[in-house]
């Protein structure tokens, strides 16, 4: 019984490693996002746009974004933000939440 559990246990700790990357990088990508936001409006609309703009983003995107972090966001950043919040529904959970289109 142990040789069948072990080989289960070890999955579960990669997918556990997995998740915790997975984390991190929309942390960081959340530190990325949020001041670009927080240029044109009040801190907490901000922090529900970033929301809805990783929750629209691919992993691919998060990624990407996740890689600025520590320096300020230059137009191709700029750019893929306003292409994610472009998305329907981005704009939606936008509405949802109260916060008002880009200006980016």
């Amino acid at each position: 019984m142990l040789r069948l559990a072990l080989p289960a246990l070890l999955l579960l700790a990669a997918c556990d490693v997995n998740a915790l990357g997975d984390q991190a990088k929309r942390k960081a990508a959340q530190t990325v996002i949020e001041p670009v936001l927080a240029v044109n409006m009040p801190a907490p609309v901000a922090a529900v746009g970033t929301e809805c703009i990783l929750n629209n983003a691919s992993h691919a995107e998060i990624e990407d974004l996740a890689r600025d972090v520590g320096v300020e966001a230059g137009t191709l950043t700029v750019a893929r933000i306003r292409k994610i919040a472009e998305r329907p529904a981005a704009q939606a959970c936008f509405a949802a939440g109260g916060v008002p289109p880009l200006k980016v």
